[in-house]
């Protein structure tokens, strides 16, 4: 049996800390981030696509950049959140309920939680776009460095 399937990319560039795990990543530090976001079927849509691509792509790449791009990314218990909060910035939260269910049960800003939350949001994204019966997100690859990356096949 056959798959078809399609990849949209997109960048961002968002900080984020690790307290919980010690080390260097406890303290606030940004990242060229890059996402792969893959969608595949078995059979095509009469039109000949697994996902209306341009809407797929914009869809995807509007909630990325509107919450996460050019921010701030903690964890729920992060003592940086109110004052962040208080400053202005541009902030995501992980954990916070307020934040929706992609995000509620995710504590911390990990590469394979933001792997995550972005494979969540692409699902929601193509449930709403005209796609191929079946279709679904089937691999997110999320990258904070050159050499560092995650994946998340749901």
């Amino acid at each position: 049996m056959s798959t078809h399937a399609v990849t949209v990319r997109h960048n961002f560039e968002t900080a984020h800390r690790l307290p919980h795990l010690g080390g260097k990543c406890a303290s606030l530090h940004g990242h060229s981030w890059w996402v792969e976001v893959t969608a595949a079927c078995q059979e095509l849509a009469s039109t000949a696509t697994v996902v209306e691509f341009g809407e797929f792509k914009k869809q995807l790449r509007e909630w990325i950049d509107l919450r996460l791009d050019h921010g701030t990314m903690l964890g729920y218990q992060d003592p940086l959140r109110d004052a962040l909060t208080a400053d202005g910035s541009k902030l995501f939260v992980f954990g916070e309920a307020e934040a929706g269910p992609a995000v509620a049960d995710l504590e911390w800003p990990t590469v394979e939680n933001v792997a995550v939350l972005l494979g969540r949001i692409a699902e929601k994204v193509i449930e709403g776009t005209e796609s191929a019966q079946g279709a679904r997100i089937t691999r997110v690859v999320v990258k904070e460095t050159h050499v560092n990356a995650a994946e998340w096949c749901p």
